[in-house]
């Protein structure tokens, strides 16, 4: 089963969206995924990150902030996803096999719920994407501006 990790700086908003998508994602479309986020520091899970995924159906309630270390077997995963810029500068070097993509969204921390919306409904366009890939057996799209299916906004 293919592990994917998604990074952020504070595993708060935008990776624990991510993650919460990828698996609804991989459910949906019938793909084995084994998929966690982390954070270069950790925080708390954001309540506006809960209530807009609340929205789709998605508990986030019982998601906590944490680091890459504290995720099972941190040095080993197919893909490791960043989904912010400073998360991609601070991640650290994986063996050959891991496959890096960086997926940069706006964070909407501080933002109306409506900012909120807009970025999550961009990682569900993107994370599907990139499970259907996965499902197809191509490759993920290297970067954002790379994925057919997403409009950069």
């Amino acid at each position: 089963m293919p592990r994917v990790l998604i990074l952020c700086t504070h595993n708060s908003a935008r990776s624990q969206m991510a993650e919460a998508l990828t698996r609804n994602a991989a459910q949906r479309l019938g793909v084995d995924l084994e998929v966690h986020s982390a954070g270069t520091e950790a925080t708390r899970v954001k309540d506006d990150a809960k209530t807009v995924m609340a929205e789709l159906g998605i508990d986030l309630s019982t998601h906590i902030s944490k680091t890459l270390w504290d995720v099972p077997d941190a040095q080993n995963f197919d893909y490791v996803v960043t989904v912010c810029d400073s998360a991609a500068e601070a991640c650290p070097v994986y063996p050959g096999k891991t496959n890096r993509r960086h997926y940069p969204f706006t964070d909407p921390s501080g933002g109306s719920l409506d900012r909120w919306r807009t970025v999550r409904d961009q990682l569900k366009v993107q994370f599907d994407a990139f499970v259907q890939a996965l499902k197809d057996g191509e490759d993920a799209p290297p970067t954002y501006e790379d994925s057919p299916a997403v409009t950069v906004a």
